[in-house]
């Protein structure tokens, strides 16, 4: 008897985006609908990088929370848990109804204890190939905030250290007040 497999069905984008919302994180990778895991500390400082960041941001550009999908290049939807995307690149200097074609200028992802790490570095990849000019790795364990500029040119801040971006004029702050609760 012939052994029969099953083909799984990869979701388009509209369909990963009427998919119910239960309150956890997803990303589109592969055609597949993958979970990312976070919790209520790690939500607590996505905020408070946002808040931070928001009177900078403003003036230049749009930050968007991890419900916001980008178009990477691999046809990945990857979804930062902060994106700055400067008003510059958007037709009339507004954000889309949907997800943006490319990768957000800045991406920041928090660390979560369970990181996938082997996937991180596929997310990073992917950031940088579909455009973004700067990554950061917030690490609430160990207080510090790795900076990508490429994936070669790496700078690693710690809690006393004061961080900021050439993408935000107006913005600087101490690793510690990122991480503050």
């Amino acid at each position: 008897m012939a052994e029969v497999t099953a083909v799984k069905q990869r979701l388009t984008e509209e369909e990963f985006l009427r998919l119910p919302d239960d309150g956890r994180k997803y990303e589109l990778v592969e055609g597949e609908a993958r979970e990312v895991p976070a919790g209520v500390l790690h939500d607590a400082i996505v905020m408070r990088i946002g808040f931070l960041m928001y009177p900078s941001a403003q003036k230049v550009g749009f930050l968007a929370a991890s419900s916001a999908g980008f178009k990477m290049v691999t046809g990945n939807i990857r979804s930062p848990d902060v994106s700055l995307v400067l008003r510059e690149r958007l037709p009339e200097g507004k954000p889309p109804q949907g997800f943006l074609e490319g990768a957000p200028d800045l991406a920041i992802e928090v660390l979560s204890p369970n990181e996938d790490w082997a996937e991180l570095g596929r997310k990073l990849g992917e950031y940088f190939a579909s455009g973004s000019k700067e990554v950061w790795l917030v690490d609430p364990e160990k207080h510090m905030v790795t900076v990508y500029k490429s994936l070669t040119e790496v700078r690693v801040f710690y809690a006393d250290d004061e961080i900021s971006t050439e993408l935000l004029p107006d913005f600087r702050c101490k690793v510690s007040e990122l991480l503050a609760l």
